[in-house]
């Protein structure tokens, strides 16, 4: 099956990009990669009057540093974070998370941005962003808007974005000392079943502090396990405090059942793994 008629714009401006998506009043998409738009318009699940593709947009595409802060632009493709020598230094959990997204196919065209717009429960640049405390820079008709991540989505495929806004970046704080990650999926690089990250840094005595945990696959969206996170706050990640950690992150998650497992094995699954993952962050080096 091929795609519907549709407008095609290749604009070489944010302004003009803008632009584009207001005249077309919410009936248009946009192409960056493309590793999930293309396949829903062959299938024609999404009828758009209009495509803009912004692959010419050259300001989209670059990571950038300021002080603590890192940007990374809309545009910048998954083998770029990859390979960035940037991104290794400053943002390390991208550069590991970033090798578990589909085939070397896919993460030589598929974005950043793309990623965070799509919205997949179960993507891992939406989990990593999460936990990292990034925020996503929109602009639109009526000037440019900031939205943390944790704020972003509003359902499983779904964000607060409005029709004619367009991503441009995502900004991130300071980065945390320590990570780690795991995911469960049936088959390599396939769609996690269920994927944890955690972050946090280590005091001197041995003690943690500003601990985040993320879980993927287990809600509408990526969560915070904010509880089990504070668990562990002050404590030296040992094994009674992970015990309780597990715990309170099974309170947060509403995991769904379809083809790749059933609500009820995710529950059990999510446990598990962080578990699994705070024992790894625990005897993680600098």
């Amino acid at each position: 099956m091929k795609p519907a008629r549709f407008a095609y714009h290749r604009p070489t401006t944010v302004a003009d990009a803008v632009a584009h998506l207001r005249d077309h009043a919410g009936g248009a998409r946009v192409l960056a990669g493309g590793q999930s738009l293309v396949p829903m318009l062959n299938m024609r699940l999404w009828r758009p009057d209009a495509l803009i593709d912004i692959n010419e947009i050259d300001e989209l595409d670059d990571i950038r540093v300021d002080g603590g802060r890192t940007e990374i632009g809309a545009l910048v493709r998954y083998s770029t974070v990859e390979r960035s020598a940037v991104v290794a230094e400053r943002l390390p959990l991208l550069s590991r998370i970033v090798t578990h997204i589909g085939d070397r196919q896919v993460r030589n065209r598929g974005t950043v941005g793309g990623s965070l717009v799509q919205g997949d429960p179960t993507g891992e640049m939406p989990l990593a962003c999460l936990v990292l405390g990034a925020t996503v820079v929109a602009v639109g008709p009526t000037g440019v808007r900031r939205i943390p991540v944790g704020e972003l989505y509003e359902g499983s495929y779904a964000t607060v974005l409005e029709p004619d806004e367009l991503v441009v970046a995502v900004e991130f704080p300071g980065r945390p000392q320590h990570f780690a990650f795991r995911q469960y999926c049936r088959k390599h690089n396939d769609f996690a079943v269920v994927s944890v990250v955690a972050t946090g840094d280590r005091n001197d005595d041995g003690t943690w502090r500003d601990v985040r945990i993320a879980l993927g696959g287990v809600a509408d969206s990526p969560v915070l396990a904010t509880a089990a996170a504070a668990a562990l706050e002050g404590t030296p990640l040992g094994d009674a405090d992970l015990d309780a950690a597990a715990a309170a992150a099974s309170e947060v998650i509403d995991p769904p059942s379809d083809v790749r497992a059933s609500a009820a094995y995710r529950r059990h699954l999510t446990p598990v793994y962080l578990r699994r993952v705070l024992t790894d962050l625990r005897a993680s080096r600098p």
